[in-house]
């Protein structure tokens, strides 16, 4: 059972390899992972499983992986994640950071936002019209991590959830 670390190296080797002389590979852009540091992987994956429905695609005593569209979404021991990137545990803050769940309907946020705060999430703020012309509300998980549930009049989103910008917008 290979560790996160051991995962990324391994990723990374192939990403970074070079492509040949002279040569420069640059990122994608795109996002593959989002890893948020929890106090108690227990909680967590309580509140991500059991209360908004999410299913591990991995998991032992220190990570869970879950499949989110085309990236994964990984929770990690808080002390583990600041140990793998060599911060002191103590120090450990966090930025401020917003995650976002687009819906296909306006009236899907609603219940959403009910669904989490049923599962023990805090309203940070309800939903309500947003001033670029949609409906969203946040909410934060048992970490604090907030998350956006919001419906973008604009944004077309595929079935699969996935979102795609048109350039320009």
């Amino acid at each position: 059972m290979l560790t996160r670390r051991e995962l990324l190296a391994s990723i990374a080797a192939v990403l970074l390899l070079p492509h040949g002389k002279g040569e420069s590979h640059t990122m994608d852009q795109r996002i593959s992972l989002i890893t948020l540091g929890v106090k108690d992987l227990s909680i967590s994956k309580k509140f991500y499983s059991e209360g908004l429905g999410w299913k591990p695609a991995f998991e032992n005593k220190e990570i869970i992986f879950f499949q989110a569209g085309g990236m994964v979404l990984a929770l990690f021991l808080r002390d583990k994640l600041a140990a793998d990137f060599q911060a002191d545990p103590a120090a450990f803050g966090r930025a401020a950071i917003a995650l976002a769940y687009n819906v296909h309907a306006k009236n899907e946020v609603d219940p959403l936002i009910k669904r989490a705060a049923a599962a023990g999430a805090t309203i940070l703020k309800p939903a309500q019209q947003a001033s670029w012309g949609g409906y969203s509300g946040y909410f934060a998980d048992p970490d604090g991590f907030a998350w956006e549930v919001a419906w973008n009049p604009a944004w077309r989103l595929a079935p699969d959830g996935s979102v795609e910008l048109e350039p320009g917008e």
